[in-house]
């Protein structure tokens, strides 16, 4: 086949790559024969140009056919995408993740530096280690944090270590830039040069920010089929931005349609099951 580009939403051309769409699709759970099956309908309807968002919505028309909880996953990074209008729900969403690792989470608060004060979004603790965060949303793909935000970013988490480390003098300090998205080139190297940590939807290529939700299995509420946008953006801002919360709450499940109560179960079950147990 010829070199065809596709359109990516920053806008930039870059060649079709059937093992990176056949990858997804692994990924989120499809059969071989579903992957040849939505492969062969991709291939059949490319043209020079046409936009990745279109080879996605064909792809994810023909997965959510066969399977809600596989059209979910397979939407994962648009779902992350809907934890919005407002930052609140993607700040929860990692303290979550990190609370998932064993971490004691705080989100949401205000903290003395040894200069001035600061917002924190994520503050993460364990018995060696306490992390301070600044989590960036995003509703645009195509956005990356840029150098000047993690200059920023760094020098408001040095001014909280250098009040906090004397204090607990036997953990190591570590800021983060959380993003769901991505940084740019330059952003990248600020940070390994001077340890900033920072992470996005697939940086660092270990222990991004899909790598840990595919891990976790905790999949946000965004990912639901059998939700309306109106009843995500309810479930939003009573702060149940996790499947698993509407498996553990009746309360949480009581915000939606009681018609609705099993069905919605059954897909969070099943999305939140590790795929090898589906197999």
């Amino acid at each position: 086949m010829n070199t065809i580009l596709v359109k990516k939403y920053s806008g930039d051309l870059v060649p079709f790559e059937i093992e990176k769409l056949e990858n997804s699709l692994f990924k989120s759970g499809a059969s071989p024969e579903l992957i040849e099956k939505i492969t062969k309908e991709v291939l059949s309807c490319l043209f020079e140009g046409i936009s990745t968002k279109e080879i996605y919505k064909r792809a994810y028309s023909i997965l959510r056919k066969s399977s809600n909880a596989l059209a979910g996953r397979y939407k994962l990074k648009k779902a992350i995408l809907e934890l919005g209008p407002s930052g609140y729900p993607f700040e929860a969403f990692i303290a979550h993740l990190f609370e998932y690792q064993g971490y004691k989470v705080e989100s949401g608060i205000t903290l003395k530096g040894k200069c001035v004060t600061h917002e924190v979004d994520v503050r993460a603790e364990n018995d060696t280690e306490i992390h301070f965060m600044e989590c960036k949303y995003h509703s645009n793909p195509g956005y990356k944090s840029d150098v000047k935000i993690a200059l920023y970013v760094h020098s408001r988490m040095n001014d909280l270590i250098a009040n906090y480390q004397p204090k607990f003098p036997n953990k190591k300090f570590t800021g983060w830039i959380v993003d769901n998205t991505n940084f740019t080139s330059d952003a990248i190297q600020y940070a390994e040069c001077s340890g900033l940590r920072i992470m996005a939807w697939n940086y660092p290529s270990k222990g991004s920010l899909k790598d840990r939700i595919e891990i976790s299995g905790l999949y946000p509420i965004s990912c639901l089929v059998s939700l309306t946008k109106a009843e995500k953006q309810l479930l939003l801002k009573e702060d149940i931005v996790l499947c698993q919360q509407l498996l553990d709450s009746d309360e949480a499940l009581d915000l939606i349609d009681k018609r609705k109560h099993k069905k919605v179960q059954e897909e969070c079950r099943e999305l939140t099951l590790p795929m090898a147990s589906q197999a």
